[in-house]
């Protein structure tokens, strides 16, 4: 799986670095703070609307939008395993490459828990690290069992997530992550294919630290 996703990771990249990047090398002289990330989330959301989720991208756009989804059972109950895979600081070390979470506000309205944070992920490329960096809203709905986060990324990737917790009548819990990725034309196929293999990753390392103890 990680040959797969640096293989892929790679493939990103050569897109990515012909772009304008907010990213660079991790490992620089001047390491931003999480005041000036702070400032990058608040572009990114003003600038592409990474929050809403329609209309579609126009026919002849240029861009493509892919829903799938995918499932794991975790032998838990449910508001423990809602808990823990609901906290993204709990997927730094599983997710693939993620090394640390930028919370900027967390906030609660209505029994919904608004995090806006950034996910900073250092990717082996050619010998070094790159550092990439996805903005996201999580909205976490604490009385109905699912969350819902929102990303943008390079280059202009834009994911919609939908997780959904469901008790399993051997007291076990199912999850499933509903994803809806929009992107161009030409890396949609990439981007839908790296997705999916990073979640699920991310499923199977959660899933094994809650049925160890370890969350």
């Amino acid at each position: 799986m990680k040959k797969l996703l640096r293989l892929l990771a790679a493939q990103l990249f050569a897109a990515a670095f012909v772009l304008t990047t907010f990213s660079g090398p991790a490992g620089a002289d001047t390491p931003q703070s999480d005041a000036e990330i702070a400032q990058e989330w608040q572009a990114a959301w003003d600038t592409y609307k990474f929050y809403d989720a329609s209309p579609p991208p126009l026919p002849h756009s240029g861009r493509t939008r892919t829903r799938t989804s995918i499932s794991v059972t975790i032998d838990a109950p449910i508001e423990h395993v809602f808990t823990a895979y609901s906290n993204i600081n709990n997927h730094i070390g599983r997710a693939a490459f993620l090394k640390r979470v930028v919370t900027h506000s967390d906030s609660t309205q209505n029994n919904t828990r608004y995090i806006n944070f950034t996910a900073v992920e250092e990717i082996p490329y050619q010998g070094t690290l790159v550092t990439l960096k996805t903005y996201a809203q999580q909205r976490i709905h604490q009385n109905g069992f699912f969350y819902e986060t929102d990303t943008w990324s390079q280059p202009n990737v834009v994911t919609h997530q939908k997780i959904i917790f469901e008790e399993v009548g051997d007291g076990s819990t199912e999850v499933t992550e509903n994803l809806t990725f929009d992107a161009d034309d030409s890396l949609i196929d990439f981007v839908v294919a790296n997705g999916v293999a990073s979640h699920q990753q991310t499923q199977a390392a959660i899933k094994q630290a809650i049925e160890s103890g370890q969350l």
